[in-house]
């Protein structure tokens, strides 16, 4: 089963947002994990109409701001297969995130996440991007990119 999902490269002059996730949602509730670094993501949800208010619900439960542009659809999802651990608690085998090229519109300092599964959002520079996101996959999608 294959778990639908959304994602956002978010920047903002020169600097790109990255998020420190510590909760991941499982067929229980909220479950804590080792923390990790990541671009906005989140699953697209029944009442989302598109994938563009499923990315925008997201960033604004992630951040707690609506200040964003949305520039571009990529055409490449970000797809990986889930830890055995993990499938049997979320009920997905895989995913595949659809990624948005995203403009933040707002004050930085401004940014606190509405959602309890983040702890810390921060902007940090491109070079940096690379040793501070966690998934592979999406530091190769980062670098395909932007590189």
């Amino acid at each position: 089963m294959i778990r639908k999902a959304v994602g956002a490269i978010v920047f903002q002059n020169n600097e790109f947002l990255i998020i420190h996730k510590t909760k991941i949602n499982t067929n229980k509730g909220k479950r804590n994990i080792k923390g990790e670094w990541d671009f906005i993501k989140g699953g697209v949800e029944e009442r989302d109409n598109d994938l563009k208010e499923s990315i925008l619900r997201e960033l604004k439960e992630e951040t707690g701001s609506s200040e964003y542009r949305i520039l571009k659809q990529y055409d490449e999802k970000i797809c990986f297969n889930f830890p055995d651990i993990i499938k049997k608690e979320i009920g997905y085998d895989k995913q595949e995130t659809t990624m948005y090229l995203v403009e933040f519109l707002g004050d930085a300092k401004m940014l606190i996440p509405i959602d309890n599964e983040i702890s810390d959002i921060k902007f940090i520079e491109k070079e940096k991007v690379q040793e501070m996101v966690t998934n592979q996959e999406t530091k190769d999608f980062f670098l395909k990119h932007w590189g």
